[in-house]
């Protein structure tokens, strides 16, 4: 036997007539829920107080007031799906119910069993809501830190204007390393925009073949080529009213390039095989780890597709860039993925940090996040100490700040410092930056060629007596 969509779900039903009160109270017990009936406004005002129902079932006219009343001044939690009953005659009030934040409405009389749909489809509703609701604040769960103070502070001042246009939104460009979080950056101008309840369309330029972009971009009619079996919109008509995100904009080719500049001009655009432009209004935000003007000089960006775009532009540091917000980024990275795997988090010991803060992270963001999860799904017990990184002594920078070769953010490991596997590892990245050149790495060093033939030798001898 199926389990009931209301089993365990806790009802409060006000209602003054006792024999349809009882009858709805009796119905809805034996589909499962817990049901709490009360006969006024009052009472439910009470029942309310003491309790939390995750649905309520309202008559509109009863003896010490209107249960719509309750909607109005809002009495009821966010989290309990209200239904509205009404007589013949009443829709309109039950309408307005709806708009001051009931789920829906039955006008009597009704079938009982429409009751168990209606209120399994307003349980289903909030949770989809709800889930809604968590991925926004996750896609909003940016990291700024000091590094990205100014990046904020753009971000800010572009909401800001957004919310002032009653129009059309200028478009965003984000210049960045591949990994330095530019999806990230634009949701989040989605998100606390002015569209952030419409869609968001996101489309990785790179990964458009040729022959089909223009098509997937701007859509296509009926026979307009020879697998066009029916009319289909593209991308940009899709992201109507919202946001479209061009990720790797300069995969477009030429031709697209001048179509795309086109409709951001004209708020236009025209699917492949179409005879009629069609109005549009997509938010464009553009990214890319390209320099576009050095793209224009080359011949292979259109430069007035960069002067369009070029309004408000968004430029993200690379993760190497970012000091002491490496550490930063990788605890809060480190406290999502723990609570994803449910597990406690570990720490960061100060070797590990050092670590972290010693690496070039070609990678940006997206391998620090990788690098993150591995070490909680694979890390011991001890903390992660990121070992695979490096010493963490010139780590993998080869100038650290102030043309210091040691990082001012260099931590001495707990467990311990080996000042001779130091000295050792410096003179053989000499010798290796020299090309094996023993004078040539004895000047890079400012000592004298003996120096070197000594740790070589003392490195040679180490190996032959491990042997």
């Amino acid at each position: 036997m199926s389990k009931s969509p209301l089993t365990g779900l806790s009802v409060l039903l006000l209602e003054d007539e006792v024999f349809f009160r009882k009858r709805l109270a009796g119905f809805l017990e034996r589909e499962g829920a817990e049901v709490t009936a009360v006969a006024t406004v009052a009472a439910a005002r009470q029942a309310l107080d003491g309790m939390s129902f995750e649905a309520a079932v309202i008559d509109v006219n009863l003896p010490d007031g209107r249960g719509t009343d309750l909607l109005t001044e809002k009495v009821f939690p966010p989290t309990t799906n209200v239904i509205v009953m009404t007589a013949e005659g009443g829709v309109a009030g039950a309408v307005e119910a709806v708009r001051a934040g009931a789920s829906d409405y039955l006008v009597k009389p009704f079938d009982l069993d429409e009751l168990p749909l209606r209120l399994a489809q307003a349980r289903r509703t909030r949770q989809a809501r709800r889930a809604a609701e968590f991925r926004r604040g996750q896609e909003n769960e940016l990291v700024f830190g000091e590094s990205l103070a100014g990046v904020r502070e753009q971000l800010a001042k572009i909401t800001a204007a957004d919310r002032r246009l009653t129009g059309y939104l200028p478009p965003v460009l984000i210049e960045g390393e591949t990994g330095t979080g530019k999806t990230a950056i634009a949701r989040w101008i989605h998100r606390n925009g002015p569209r952030a309840d419409e869609a968001l369309v996101e489309l990785n330029c790179s990964a458009l073949p040729d022959a089909l972009a223009e098509a997937e971009l701007f859509g296509h009619e009926r026979g307009a080529f020879t697998d066009a079996k029916a009319a289909r919109i593209g991308l940009m008509e899709a992201a109507d009213g919202g946001t479209l995100f061009l990720d790797e904009l300069p995969s477009l080719a030429a031709g697209l390039q001048a179509k795309l500049l086109t409709a951001i001009e004209d708020h236009m655009l025209r699917r492949v095989g179409a005879s009629r432009p069609i109005p549009v209004d997509a938010r464009i935000i553009a990214a890319t780890n390209a320099d576009l003007s050095a793209l224009v000089a080359s011949g292979k960006f259109r430069d007035d597709l960069l002067h369009r775009l070029d309004l408000f532009r968004v430029r993200l540091p690379p993760l190497r860039e970012r000091g002491n917000d490496i550490v930063v980024l990788a605890e809060e990275l480190l406290a999502r993925v723990s609570r994803r795997y449910g597990i406690k988090p570990p720490t960061i010991p100060a070797e590990g940090r050092s670590r972290l803060l010693g690496y070039r992270w070609p990678g940006n963001v997206r391998e620090l996040a990788h690098e993150i999860e591995r070490a909680v799904v694979f890390g011991g017990d001890r903390g992660l100490t990121f070992a695979h990184l490096g010493g963490g002594v010139i780590g993998a920078s080869p100038v650290g700040p102030n043309g210091n070769w040691m990082r001012s953010e260099f931590v001495f490991p707990e467990s311990g410092f080996s000042l001779e596997a130091a000295i050792d590892e410096i003179v053989e990245r000499a010798v290796k930056q020299a090309d094996g050149n023993v004078s040539a790495a004895a000047r890079l060093l400012g000592v004298s060629r003996d120096v070197v033939r000594y740790r070589i030798k003392g490195g040679r001898e180490k190996e032959n007596v491990g042997e």
